[in-house]
């Protein structure tokens, strides 16, 4: 049941929990030529930490989610003013500023249901399971393996919950990933 977005793209998310091989894994899409949208998250992360903000997750949650769900409508809708000639590649949707949002205790405001019934990707997101054995932690990834695993169960609610099919990406090699994932968008298209 791939249903195309109804805009007639092809935006296809790839998330998980942190630490799962997202990043090594979209930049071998990347190398085959596909578009690769960057996760927002860390971007934030990261200028705030450069302006010395307060707009990350250990110091003003709220503002990080706000700042995160912003600028993954900005790139949602950046992606969808260009041409493509095939499927792009999202780092983490817009979902996924709603998963961390509830995550952190609070209720979906009226602004992100909007925005996350605005923009629609395609219906199947692929996400990559918990996997301790290349799981670490860095400046901007802080959470245990815990958290890790509890963000998996949580994004698995929130894609269900807003009606997208959740294909389970094999722990594999990044090539082997990879080529699950185009085989697989191949095979439905």
């Amino acid at each position: 049941m791939n249903q195309r977005s109804s805009l007639g793209n092809k935006f296809y998310i790839i998330t998980g929990g942190p630490g799962v091989g997202k990043t090594t894994l979209l930049n071998e899409l990347k190398i085959e030529g596909y578009e690769v949208i960057p996760e927002a998250a860390r971007d934030i992360i990261n200028e705030q930490v450069d302006r010395g903000g307060v707009g990350i997750p250990w110091k003003d949650n709220s503002l990080y989610t706000e700042l995160m769900l912003h600028r993954s409508v900005e790139d949602y809708m950046t992606a969808k003013a260009r041409q493509h000639t095939k499927a792009v590649f999202f780092d983490r949707g817009i979902p996924d500023s709603l998963c961390h949002w509830v995550m952190s205790g609070n209720p979906i405001t009226e602004e992100m249901e909007e925005a996350v019934q605005k923009c629609r990707y395609e219906s199947i997101v692929f996400i990559l399971p918990p996997w301790k054995e290349i799981y670490c932690t860095d400046e901007a990834r802080k959470q245990d393996w815990e958290e890790a695993e509890y963000t998996y169960h949580k994004m698995v609610e929130i894609y269900e919950s807003y009606g997208y099919q959740l294909v389970v990406v094999p722990k594999d090699t990044p090539e082997n990933r990879k080529r699950f994932i185009l085989n697989h968008i191949y095979d439905v298209e």
